[in-house]
């Protein structure tokens, strides 16, 4: 009795994990509308009310959570708050990129940025950590690469945004693991830490009225106030959801959000998606089955913890 007792209680809390972080992914999935109906903002104060409104949720749900202890003794800590404000640093460029591309009708390229993050976390392991990559992960490598090429060419010039929104993430990935707390703590130092500039500058704008806060429509006013939900639930969502799953359920999960902002802009954005995208994501995808399989076989994989967009 006592064995099935557990075993329910394991299967309670991985179907819990399960539906809290399919939310999470959900609503990354879907954030790209959220981001279109921002898009006539400027992207410096979208920017500055996602992180100024992410605070007071962040602090919330930490003190409903029972976990300010971890937090409060992070404050204390000169080299926590040195290696947050690098990561904060890092996450900024990567919100401000994606929601600039959104923005300006380049929503295929975050998708495809956010497919190809996996692949570059490998090769950050492999290169900075020492990690080993067996054959697969080399492959999967590889037709990343070609892909990346097969744009290049067609193109003429890299799919920068693409590579900046992978390369940024896996950055923030990379030194987020240095920060000795937990995912909740972190984003709330984080944010904290980003919003003593943003405030700053949503202050000047304010004062200058030039802000759209205060001197435009209500519907601004509730667009800005909104960036803080839409930035702090999903990513809060996971971060209860993940210590509950497997790492290898959460690495097919990760792929939830690109697919769904794929979809999004091709069918509803109507952004344009000729042959050499087709072939360039077709690798991709390919790239990310043989991931999957080679994570599924037992390898030492980190799936891209996808917080942050």
């Amino acid at each position: 009795m006592a064995t099935e007792a557990i075993t329910l209680d394991a299967d309670s809390k991985a179907r819990r994990g399960f539906l809290l972080a399919l939310g999470a992914y959900l609503l990354w999935g879907l954030l790209p509308f959220y981001m279109k109906a921002v898009a006539h903002l400027p992207l410096a104060e979208v920017i500055a009310h996602r992180i100024v409104w992410s605070v007071p949720i962040a602090a919330a749900v930490l003190v409903w959570a029972g976990r300010m202890a971890d937090f409060k003794a992070a404050l204390r800590s000169p080299r926590t708050i040195a290696m947050a404000a690098l990561t904060a640093a890092l996450i900024s460029v990567n919100w401000g990129i994606y929601v600039w591309a959104i923005a300006v009708d380049r929503t295929v390229e975050t998708a495809l940025g956010y497919y190809i993050n996996p692949l570059v976390n490998v090769v950050v392991g492999a290169l900075l950590l020492g990690e080993r990559l067996d054959r697969l992960q080399i492959a999967a490598v590889v037709l990343a690469a070609v892909a990346v090429a097969v744009l290049t060419v067609e193109g003429g010039k890299l799919p920068w945004v693409s590579l900046a929104l992978a390369f940024s993430f896996a950055a923030y990935a990379f030194f987020r693991k240095t920060l000795p707390i937990g995912p909740s703590q972190g984003f709330l130092l984080e944010v904290l830490l980003l919003s003593v500039p943003a405030l700053g500058y949503i202050v000047y704008l304010i004062a200058t009225e030039q802000d759209h806060i205060l001197s435009s429509s209500g519907t601004d006013t509730a667009l800005l106030i909104g960036c803080g939900p839409v930035t702090s639930i999903p990513l809060l969502l996971f971060a209860f959801g993940a210590r509950l799953l497997r790492l290898s359920t959460i690495g097919i999960m990760q792929y939830i959000a690109p697919t769904i902002v794929f979809l999004i802009a091709v069918l509803i954005f109507d952004e344009p998606f000729g042959t050499t995208q087709a072939i360039a994501f077709g690798l991709i995808w390919t790239a990310l089955a043989m991931y999957s399989w080679s994570m599924f076989r037992g390898r030492e994989i980190r799936p891209a913890v996808p917080a942050a967009r």
